[in-house]
């Protein structure tokens, strides 16, 4: 699942290729793991348009991989979310880490994902518009006109891009398959495609695994959900036994901050590994990086100090982490496809307008229904969060007359399990709860500690347990235990230091500099984007590696420096790492501290 606005996701091995009303081909891909480790790939041609009137079709991009042995148990379906993420790539079942996890997951099951129309080898939507830096600065006006020429470019295609047109792509593939019935694993927009498909096709659903789930009638146009549950999901990434009297509320933080943002946003210069560089952030901006939270541990470490420090007049750290946060998104080839998540997006909400209104009458609706709603419609947050919605973001984009619509069946009575992270901002654990109930055989299993995409981001191995068992037809448990934080969350920045430290007042602020270019790694390196230099909060630099990081005179404040390598040696939580550093600045003398086990050994001569 997105936020808006949209910124800068088998003959021999036992599965018999039928041509059914799909055509089916072999073909070759861009996963460069085609035809490896038994990963086979194929493409299923499809319909632009079922109804004819637009002429075209689509070429699904299909990867699966048989089971690996022993009792096969049936075809599964990965679907991952957005809407915008490739399916194939995401899940990427030609990568042998990959296809090993999943195999772990569901032993003696078929996997099958396919880049959704619109997504990946699929067919990609592409709007050159779209794809321009800093569009989430834009105004809502300037973004609804961009919105509006993407769907100008896209022509008439644009109206079958929609969560129904997915969910008969799916059934085809199913045919192409030609098995009966299938379990289906969806992930944030994908178990809303997944519960789209089995209300669609009851009889052909098996099962159902549900990861940070998306109800039917969700999202709603204006993030209401999200955002009245925010300050209660926030006060748990920063409890009292972690934050103390230091940050005693992130959650008054976030809202008072971004609050005031929506009046006064920040300016300032930060240091970047190349220099200065001047930023802005506004209120739909901060928003945007705290849900980022979510699925980055590292920036949820950052997050409540650079807040508290931004509230109380220092905006320096919460800059220099947008700052991060942006060019690490930006680096990404991993995300949402934003031409295709308009697409979907628009195609399927419910807004309060009629079709073929005016984009200035439909501004004018949005703010009468802003104005007739309660107050508490926004959660804590002013009329400004109103950007915050998918209402905002397709203000622009013509409303689709006659387009093709979900026709549901009454929910098939099978097995479901869903699961909700308990620091989950954008997919709040009550709408899984909500989509439970409709199940008689539903079960809902909630993991404290761990945000969106539980089953990718839990490192305590209880959820991955817990859906092996109701895999196999166990009982799973109906709650985790509390996950640690992969890093310490960072206390307040010190503002300035004595002229001389202390050994003991030494050792902290080099241990707690050492946190910060943890989380740093984390939000960087740690995430796969290695070879990225990040700027310490008052000088030096860290060079991010898959395994391991570099500090050079890496400082969070002016008078000591850490330098040397640091190894990643433990998976945590919390992390681990190994290393020699040199402790520098005017404030230390020249030292080596080793850091072993989480601690720094060594000795500290304090100068005279």
């Amino acid at each position: 699942m997105a936020l808006a606005p949209v910124s800068a996701a088998l003959a021999a091995a036992g599965l018999l290729l039928h041509p059914s009303s799909a055509a089916v081909a072999r073909t070759a891909s861009s996963s460069s793991g085609c035809g490896k480790h038994g990963l086979v790939c194929m493409t299923v041609t499809v319909p632009l348009d079922r109804s004819g009137g637009v002429a075209g079709s689509i070429g699904l991009h299909v990867e699966v991989l048989p089971n690996s042995g022993g009792p096969r148990r049936g075809v599964i379906f990965l679907v991952a979310g957005g809407p915008g993420q490739a399916s194939a790539r995401a899940f990427d079942l030609g990568n042998p880490t990959n296809a090993a996890f999943f195999g772990l997951l569901f032993p003696g099951w078929t996997l099958v994902a396919f880049d959704d129309r619109g997504t990946g080898d699929s067919g990609p939507l592409d709007c050159p518009t779209l794809d321009q830096p800093d569009q989430s600065d834009l105004p809502t006006d300037q973004f609804a006109s961009i919105a509006e020429g993407c769907a100008e470019s896209l022509g008439p295609a644009r109206d079958f891009y929609g969560t129904a047109d997915q969910v008969e792509d799916l059934e085809a593939v199913r045919q192409a398959l030609a098995v009966d019935r299938i379990a289906l694993y969806g992930v944030s927009y994908g178990t809303k495609l997944a519960l789209s498909y089995a209300t669609a096709y009851p009889d052909h659903v098996e099962r159902l695994l549900l990861d940070s789930v998306v109800p039917l009638d969700r999202p709603d146009p204006f993030a209401t959900d999200e955002l009245q549950a925010m300050p209660a999901t926030l006060a748990a990434y920063c409890p009292h036994s972690s934050c103390g009297a230091v940050l005693p509320d992130f959650s008054g933080d976030v809202v008072a901050l971004a609050n005031t943002l929506a009046a006064a946003p920040l300016h300032g210069s930060v240091r970047s590994a190349s220099g200065r560089t001047t930023v802005q952030l506004g209120a739909a901006d901060f928003l945007e990086l705290v849900f980022s939270a979510d699925l980055q541990p590292g920036l949820a470490a950052e997050l409540p100090a650079a807040a508290r420090a931004a509230r109380q007049g220092n905006p320096q750290p919460l800059l220099r982490l947008d700052e991060i946060a942006r060019e690490i998104s930006a680096g990404s080839t991993a995300g949402i496809a934003a031409a295709l998540y308009l697409a979907t997006t628009c195609h399927d909400g419910s807004f309060p307008w009629q079709p073929g209104t005016s984009t200035a009458d439909r501004e004018a609706s949005l703010q009468a229904a802003l104005a007739a709603a309660p107050d508490t419609l926004l959660g804590p947050f002013g009329p400004w969060a109103l950007a915050i919605g998918t209402a905002s973001t397709c203000v622009g984009w013509p409303t689709v007359v006659g387009g093709a619509s979900l026709d549901p069946h009454p929910l098939p009575d099978v097995p479901v399990l869903a699961l909700s992270g308990g620091l989950d901002l954008r997919t709040p654990t009550s709408w899984a709860a909500s989509v439970i109930a409709q199940f008689p055989h539903g079960q809902l299993l909630v993991v404290p500690g761990v945000g969106h995409s539980v089953l990718t981001m839990d490192p305590s191995g209880c959820s991955q347990r817990a859906v092996l068992h109701w895999m196999s037809g166990a009982q799973p448990p109906a709650r985790c235990p509390a996950v640690k934080p992969f890093v310490p969350v960072e206390p307040a920045y010190p503002t300035h230091l004595p002229a001389r430290l202390d050994a003991r007042a030494t050792v902290s602020l080099a241990q707690r500099t050492l946190h910060d270019a943890e989380a740093i790694w984390l939000l960087t390196g740690g995430s796969g984007n290695t070879g990225f230099v990040a700027p310490g909060l008052a000088g030096g630099t860290l060079d991010a590696h898959a395994l391991s990081f570099r500090l050079r005179g890496y400082a969070i404040a002016p008078g000591l420096t850490l330098s040397g390598i640091l190894d990643y040696t433990e998976l945590g939580p919390p992390i681990g790492f190994t290393g020699d550093l040199i402790v520098s600045g005017s404030a230390a003398t020249h030292e080596r501290l080793r850091l072993r086990n989480g601690r720094l050994v060594g000795q500290i001569r304090i100068p005279g």
